[in-house]
């Protein structure tokens, strides 16, 4: 089984909002004129043999660029290939727990996502503490971002040593840190083999752009925290796939990146 840990199945509010400007030096691409059709998505991950991908909700500060109920939409009309990932107006905890808590119980999402710097404050912010508390309660993980920030916003927020704190506040959450953490690669991995219940996820890098650091990880003894995920739509699964047979991985260790990890932390059947 492929599991694609972070993705999203953009609505065109998403897709077109300010903040991702400074990614499209990197695509090449226009902003969007329409929305991205389900159809469009689903062949991508046909295309690279991906059996699922999460896909997460994203609630900015005075905006919702993809709802809770737009992803389930998405997961409805995906015949099994796309599972939710939720999110909540941090701003208002209580809100965001009475959120979250439906997306999970109701809806059936697998997780739940914050990205630190949309709200320019890093995960050890007292908002956040309540949906920690929470996904504990729930038995999902908490899924974040590490590492600097293609979008134009302080890249502080993503140092994985804050994830240091939040582990040890709460050590029966399970917490998957994406992107990688680059350039505190090392910081990542170190957080990672600290604590039992910290992973990390290789979103937005291709196989071929690994730090070394990260494959010999990978490797070795840290074989069961890593696994696969693209950041679609700005990369596709196959893209991030390119190069994965030069990683010297063996067959253990790469089933587990590729899904077994994954489908062992969000409970995928």
């Amino acid at each position: 089984m492929i599991i694609d840990a972070w993705g999203q199945h953009p609505t065109l509010r998403h897709s077109q909002d300010p903040v991702f400007d400074s990614l499209r030096r990197w695509t090449k691409e226009p902003a969007p004129e329409k929305a991205i059709p389900i159809e469009t998505t689903l062949a991508s991950l046909d295309q690279a043999g991906v059996d699922v991908m999460l896909t997460n909700a994203w609630y900015a500060p005075h905006n919702v660029l993809i709802s809770n109920d737009e992803v389930a939409e998405f997961v409805t009309a995906s015949n099994g290939k796309l599972l939710g990932i939720a999110g909540g107006d941090y701003a208002k905890p209580m809100d965001a727990i009475r959120e979250i808590s439906r997306a999970v119980t109701e809806l059936g999402f697998k997780g739940v996502r914050i990205i630190p710097w949309l709200w320019e404050v890093p995960p050890t912010d007292r908002r956040f503490y309540p949906i920690y508390a929470l996904c504990c309660e729930l038995g999902v993980p908490f899924c974040t971002q590490i590492g600097h920030t293609g979008p134009l916003m302080p890249s502080e927020p993503g140092r994985p040593l804050y994830l240091d704190q939040v582990a040890l506040d709460f050590p029966e959450l399970k917490i998957v840190a994406g992107h990688i953490g680059y350039p505190w690669t090392e910081e990542a991995i170190a957080v990672a083999t600290k604590h039992e219940n910290v992973f990390i996820d290789t979103s937005a890098y291709t196989a071929s752009r690994y730090p070394p650091e990260l494959v010999r990880y990978m490797q070795g003894h840290g074989r069961h925290k890593i696994m696969f995920g693209t950041n679609y739509p700005m990369m596709t699964a196959a893209k991030a796939l390119a190069g994965l047979d030069t990683l010297g991985l063996d067959d253990e260790a790469k089933a587990l990146f590729l899904g077994g990890n994954a489908q062992r932390i969000f409970g995928i059947g």
